[in-house]
């Protein structure tokens, strides 16, 4: 009759009459040791790769989500915020205005109005005579004195070119206008122009 010998019990413990090749207990007590040690190591180096990812992060900053602003000639060939859309152009003025008017509201986004006008891009400001007053760029040489001074159409700060069709050039007596005035004005007769042209020359709209 065989006799059946006992393999181990349940904590895998060897029984009496279970014969270990030598040297067999120190191999599994450092197999056990090194892959102790590889997954240590495995999860080291995934916690350095997740701390250098975040510091690039904060180095460089989070990538922009939408593209950055850019300028466009609007219609009435004035400067222009080109839309997400590419296609849409609206006025520099029409920015941070309080009405969004771009398909997708870029227009009014708070990075883009958050600290008006340090936060507008460069195209979109004009500057005053006096350092502390801007404008929207698409407010210079327009005919009206937006600044206040009238730096926003009179040199030296600004460079303007002639009045346009629909102007007469005068010295204006209306704190609105600088250099010309509207033609529409003209031969109404009330005084807009310290030397009386807008009712002695002008010929009129």
């Amino acid at each position: 009759m065989n006799k059946i010998v006992p393999q181990g019990d349940i904590n895998g413990n060897a029984a009496a009459g279970t014969k270990v090749l030598p040297g067999e207990a120190g191999c599994v007590a450092r197999c056990c040791s090194r892959r102790g040690a590889c997954l240590s190591a495995f999860v080291l180096l995934l916690l350095a790769a997740v701390a250098a990812l975040i510091a690039l992060v904060v180095i460089l900053g989070s990538p922009p989500h939408t593209p950055g602003a850019q300028a466009c000639v609007t219609l009435t060939n004035r400067t222009g915020f080109l839309c997400h859309d590419r296609r849409s152009c609206i006025s520099a003025s029409g920015v941070c205005d309080g009405v969004r008017t771009c398909p997708h509201g870029e227009d009014e986004d708070e990075a883009l109005c958050r600290d008006v006008p340090q936060s507008l891009p460069g195209f979109l400001v004009a500057h005053c005579g006096n350092p502390a007053s801007w404008i929207y760029s698409d407010q210079k040489c327009d005919g009206t004195n937006n600044c206040g001074d009238c730096s926003d159409e009179q040199s030296p700060v600004t460079s303007c070119p002639p009045c346009g069709p629909g102007w007469w050039r005068c010295p204006s007596t209306v704190f609105k206008y600088c250099d010309c005035i509207p033609r529409s004005l003209c031969r109404d007769r009330v005084q807009h122009c310290s030397d009386w042209s807008d009712e002695h020359s002008c010929p009129g709209p």
